[in-house]
């Protein structure tokens, strides 16, 4: 297959690999979409997502994850982010490892959340060998929700969120986290 050098993994219609500078605006363009922004606090500048792709490429390069980028692979087009990423906001939880998802709204239920997220698991338990997967959303956010309990999440409680605490809409957050390994796969 020829997709094999440019994605470290590929589930059945993605292609999970680390960012490129090519990949900045196309991700502006999702970030600045506000139906994908819906749940979090505001819009990104391009200097943030610039600043953000930056983040993950360094943390990809430190620790072998991230947000991963996403192709889709039929068309070979970007199409956002499914992936793990160290969290180290103040919280009972943290440090952790957050699994996370952002993709473009013309893109939105298909599955292809689902079908990353559980692609990223997988290879965050089997071959990162990593124990535990954390997954917050705002409460409101129940599209988020559904996705984690499709990949086998288990909710553990709902907190207020240290880094949305002026923002009343979205403060209130659930924590998901895996279980235990020989239960999800």
């Amino acid at each position: 297959m020829e997709h094999d050098k440019k994605y470290l993994f590929t589930s059945e219609r993605l292609g999970f690999r680390n960012w490129e500078l090519a990949d900045i605006d196309k991700m502006h363009e999702i970030n600045s979409d506000e139906k994908v922004m819906e749940f979090f606090p505001g819009i990104p500048t391009k200097e943030q997502t610039t600043e953000f792709i930056g983040r993950m490429k360094k943390q990809f390069d430190d620790k072998g994850f991230c947000y991963f980028a996403v192709d889709k692979l039929e068309t070979n087009e970007f199409i956002g982010f499914i992936g793990l990423c160290e969290q180290t906001y103040e919280a009972e939880f943290t440090p952790c490892i957050d699994i996370g998802w952002r993709i473009t709204s013309s893109e939105w239920n298909k599955g292809f959340a689902t079908e990353g997220a559980k692609k990223c698991l997988q290879y965050a338990l089997n071959e990162l060998k990593l124990e535990n997967i954390y997954s917050v959303t705002p409460k409101i956010n129940t599209k988020s929700e559904r996705i984690m309990v499709k990949i086998g999440l288990e909710k553990q409680y709902e907190f207020e969120h240290p880094l949305l605490t002026n923002n009343e809409r979205l403060r209130t957050c659930v924590l998901y986290k895996t279980e235990t390994q020989a239960e999800l796969f």
